[in-house]
């Protein structure tokens, strides 16, 4: 899974909050009625629902959606309400089904003028009949951000000799396994950060099917925490990192440790038992990382494949 950046903007945000969301259908009568419409919910438009966009930059888009009969295709399209520029995607891969949840992510493209947008939602059943939903957004410059966080570099390492890197680039390393009683270590640094912050650390299971994109929306009967930390009114830009070097050598805050199989997890200020749905299990986990600046209104996430062998 790639990394996210996620946005919100006080001014902008109030302005989105006060924005209605349009619903509506179109029926087909077939002589016998009108047909059954689909119908979409917890729609969520950028971050948190925020109705906002960074230019060049990804964007998420989230809803659950509930067939008349079964689903055709999904659509979206942006519409400048100060502009002519336009933007449509249309998926397919939902045809046939009764209901899904909608979850993409993609990117503003870059020629798109900052301003504001019409977002209109149309969900087209098999049946002919149509759902539509519109909503204003927001486009944002990046040159325009208060603040920038990216991922600049993170490692993955065990008492055991395994190592793997994620840097700038975003790649993901081959997954790596983590064997019981193995100690994991992990430093990553986050750079363009300001003001105040909060960053996690998280092992979740793959079949949990749980990857939250912002500290609010972490679920830690599913997750267990490998590291949390905060920075606090940081009046200057700079790179956040979970460890402290000292002045005169070694650490104001030493890379935090994991045992795989460990009873109690590194949440703070009170470790968490890991058990429950949780609990260890042999199989295929995610090793992520979810960063959220509470000032700014943004959020990064990243995960990587791991496996746990017990």
């Amino acid at each position: 899974m790639g990394s996210t950046l996620k946005l919100g903007c006080p001014i902008l945000f109030a302005l989105s909050l006060a924005t209605a969301l349009v619903l509506g259908s179109c029926d087909s009568d077939n002589g016998d009625g009108p047909l059954p419409s689909p119908r979409i919910g917890k729609v969520e438009i950028g971050s948190g629902n925020n109705a906002m966009g960074i230019i060049g930059r990804d964007f998420h888009f989230d809803m659950d959606v509930v067939a008349g009969e079964f689903l055709d295709v999904v659509m979206i399209n942006m519409e400048g309400t100060q502009n002519d520029w336009t933007f449509e995607i249309v998926w397919d891969e939902y045809r046939g089904m009764k209901t899904t949840n909608v979850h993409k992510h993609f990117d503003i493209p870059g020629d798109a003028p900052a301003g504001t947008y019409s977002f209109t939602i149309t969900v087209t059943d098999q049946n002919g009949t149509q759902w539509v939903a519109v909503r204003e957004i927001e486009l944002i410059d990046p040159a325009d951000l208060p603040v920038s966080p990216s991922l600049y570099l993170w490692t993955v390492e065990t008492d055991q000799g395994d190592s793997q890197y994620v840097n700038g680039t975003l790649e993901n390393p081959e997954g790596m396994e983590l064997s019981k009683d193995e100690v994991l270590s992990s430093m990553i640094f986050i750079q363009g950060v300001k003001d105040d912050g909060k960053l996690y650390l998280l092992l979740v299971k793959k079949d949990a099917g749980h990857l939250p994109e912002t500290v609010g929306e972490i679920d830690f009967s599913k997750a267990i925490v490998y590291d949390v930390l905060e920075h606090q009114d940081q009046r200057e830009v700079y790179t956040f990192a979970n460890v402290i070097f000292g002045e005169n050598g070694g650490y104001e805050r030493a890379v935090p440790t994991l045992a795989i199989g460990a009873a109690l997890d590194n949440d703070s200020p009170q470790p968490k038992a890991i058990e429950g749905a949780k609990a260890w299990a042999s199989g295929a986990y995610y090793l992520g990382m979810v960063y959220t600046n509470s000032t700014h209104n943004l959020s990064l996430h990243h995960y990587i494949e791991v496996k746990v062998v017990l």
